[in-house]
């Protein structure tokens, strides 16, 4: 129905009847092409390329087909990008947005045109996107939606990794690298709020003020001539025991120290790649302090609905009550993609950046 529809106008208009207490007809006039970011092949930055009339989704079953208000961007991205993380290409990047319910698909039911909503998927860097309504929720009144977006892939994240890779409990001391970033702004505050010791570490002194701000309770500054031995400043600050466990973001420059950080039988969580992947790990270097080692993603904590919806309200749960701020690292217009990916690589970024389609 979608398909001869969008082959017959210039302008699609989508009619839905939902036959819930009743039937209703949604409408809502939709283009036949939109903004997106297109990678063709694996690269740099310059492989992202801008276009203005590429076609627009058809949501099949289970689909919504979302008119984006505003994307996330997230150094996972560029791991796709380059190839670090295989994917079919062409293809459009970004796994998270959110904005309204333009069209909902066949045999799709919980929302309606006009619901403002947020997403999990691919295919963000676009004006329009067509996601599964299994991984998309309604944003509750009280929070923008910059406030989720700034939050959303990141803090579910976070939380899932704080509850269950490794179950936070009051008094743990934590190591948390990459304390400023998108992800690591998040986690310092969230490790709070469950009562943690939280080490951050970060490069350079305006980062180093932010995360203090946050309640880190020290912060190390890796780029600073004290702060290049932070394994001995992490172990100072714990006495010498080491950190009940490691949240390790950045790969390939710090797995080895993070091995040396982590207190006997504690736990390293490698979730990340920004300096570039851990290296194959030689298991006998976990002998000598039993230590453990997970390398999660989040999707694995939220397969069901059920454990979606009860990461996505707590995270709104702590949005709406102040406990959990966010940090905007700047909304980008579409067209400067590349730019986004060059300030995240070269580690420009304090907080999240977005992207208005």
């Amino acid at each position: 129905m979608f398909r001869s529809l969008a082959r017959s106008s210039p302008r699609l208009t989508i009619l839905r009847n939902h036959l819930n207490f009743g039937t209703y007809r949604h409408i809502m006039s939709v283009p036949t092409t939109m903004k997106a970011v297109v990678v063709e092949q694996t690269g740099g930055p310059e492989v992202l390329q801008f276009r203005t009339s590429y076609p627009v989704p058809t949501p099949q079953a289970g689909q919504l087909l979302v008119r984006n208000n505003i994307s996330g961007v997230n150094y996972i991205d560029t791991y796709f990008r380059t190839g670090l993380y295989a994917s079919p290409k062409p293809e459009i990047l970004g796994r998270e947005g959110a904005g309204t319910v333009a069209a909902v698909g066949p045999e799709t039911t919980g929302f309606n045109v006009g619901d403002r909503v947020a997403w999990l998927a691919t295919n963000g860097y676009a004006e329009f996107t067509a996601v599964s309504a299994a991984k998309t929720v309604k944003i509750p009144e009280g929070i923008t939606d910059e406030e989720v977006m700034a939050s959303f892939l990141s803090g579910l994240t976070v939380l899932a990794f704080a509850k269950e890779t490794y179950p936070v409990e009051k008094g743990d001391w934590v190591l948390l690298h990459a304390a400023a970033g998108g992800a690591g702004f998040l986690m310092t505050q969230i490790l709070k709020t469950m009562g943690a010791k939280v080490i951050g570490t970060v490069g350079g002194a305006e980062k180093c003020d932010l995360v203090k701000s946050l309640g880190a309770d020290v912060v190390i500054d890796y780029r600073s001539e004290e702060g290049k031995d932070w394994v001995k400043l992490v172990k100072e600050a714990t006495g010498g025991r080491g950190v009940d466990v490691v949240y390790d973001s950045v790969g390939k420059d710090t797995w080895e120290g993070s091995l040396e950080a982590v207190k006997r039988k504690g736990t390293i969580v490698w979730f990340g790649n920004a300096s570039g992947p851990v290296p194959p790990l030689p298991l006998p270097k976990l002998s000598p302090k039993c230590v453990k080692v997970a390398r999660p993603t989040l999707f694995g904590y939220i397969e069901t609905r059920e454990e979606f919806e009860y990461y996505t309200n707590e995270l709104f749960s702590l949005l709406k009550s102040g406990q959990l701020k966010t940090k905007i690292h700047k909304v980008y217009p579409l067209e400067d993609i590349a730019q986004v990916h060059k300030d995240l690589e070269g580690r420009k970024t304090m907080g999240k950046p977005l992207l208005k389609p």
